[in-house]
């Protein structure tokens, strides 16, 4: 009789330690968590409509923001296609990726960066925006998830640290896939990335086109900003333009911080100047391949469109769910 009350005892000791062991302690700082960790997110996709936004300047870069619907003209391939819906809220919620670059290859430019990511959340982020902070080396890791803090993502950037190697298509495709694209409805926020790097990757499991395609499935505007000093286009320079060509953003090569402030102003203005468009795609085809796509202004040759290039059709004959 006792023993079975010892080792009832003894159990009940170790089930309390085991439950303790799991609780965090709120005091000691938790891990940063690797993006790659999560294998079975889903981004939910409406292979019925493309959505595609886009920004209208003139010649000398002034946007152009009183445009209506019948003012453009949209094509796939060389089918043009129907306008089923059109908005352009200019102050819609933003919900912002910035990746840093921690890799060996830009230690020396580190610094650089924390500042440059500083400046553009402080000029950026109102209460009604939440952003997240990924840096990428030999892995991707989220230093803060989607927060409107900007203490906490302030904390989040000076606590990074370099070393090892590059992952910047893991990063990239692991954040859309994983973060940006699960806020929904998707016409409700505008989703941009901010990427500093020198844009030479060596580690990721993914390729370029696999992180351009989870992009274009999660809506997302890449902007780049190039840790290259040498002031010669290098063969990252035109990675990190690739990216922001394809999916309708920009690409920014300052030499200082202070060169960032106008930058900066800029990708803000831009963001709340956007256009969106759905269009029902006719013909509708559900291959998997790649359908390019074109916004016009019509009658309007000193008008200029910036958007994606177009979009990875899914496979299938209706509305499903697509893993990663």
């Amino acid at each position: 009789m006792q023993l079975k009350r010892l080792l009832s005892a003894t159990l009940m000791l170790c089930l309390v330690q085991a439950s303790v062991a799991q609780k965090p302690d709120p005091q000691k700082p938790q891990p940063q968590t690797p993006l790659a960790a999560d294998e079975s997110s889903r981004i939910i996709v409406d292979v019925t409509r493309v959505n595609v936004l886009y920004t209208v300047s003139d010649k000398r870069g002034r946007f152009i923001t009183n445009l209506t619907k019948d003012d453009f003209e949209v094509f796939e391939g060389k089918a043009k296609q129907t306008i089923n819906e059109f908005t352009a809220e200019s102050d819609l919620p933003l919900r912002i990726a910035v990746l840093i670059d921690t890799s060996n290859s830009i230690r020396d430019r580190f610094r650089f960066q924390q500042e440059a990511a500083l400046e553009f959340l402080r000029q950026v982020m109102r209460p009604v925006d939440r952003a997240m902070v990924v840096g990428f080396d030999t892995e991707a890791t989220m230093a803060t998830d989607l927060t409107g803090d900007l203490n906490v993502l302030e904390r989040s950037v000076r606590n990074l640290r370099p070393g090892g190697g590059t992952s910047l298509y893991d990063a990239i495709f692991y954040s859309c896939r994983d973060k940006l694209a699960k806020d929904q409805p998707r016409h409700k926020f505008r989703r941009a990335m901010i990427i500093l790097s020198d844009g030479d990757d060596n580690q990721s499991r993914y390729s370029r086109d696999q992180a351009l395609e989870m992009a274009h499935k999660a809506d997302v505007v890449v902007y780049s900003i190039s840790t290259n000093i040498t002031r010669v286009q290098s063969d990252g320079d035109k990675v990190l333009n690739y990216f922001a060509v394809e999916t309708g953003g920009l690409t920014f090569f300052p030499f200082k911080v202070e060169d960032l402030t106008q930058h900066f102003e800029n990708i803000a203005n831009e963001l709340r100047h956007q256009y969106n468009i759905f269009y029902q795609p006719v013909p509708l085809k559900m291959d998997g391949k790649y359908h390019t796509v074109e916004v016009k202004v019509k009658n309007q040759k000193n008008m200029i469109v910036r958007a994606r290039k177009g979009y990875y059709a899914t496979t299938g004959v209706q509305p499903t769910t697509s893993d990663r």
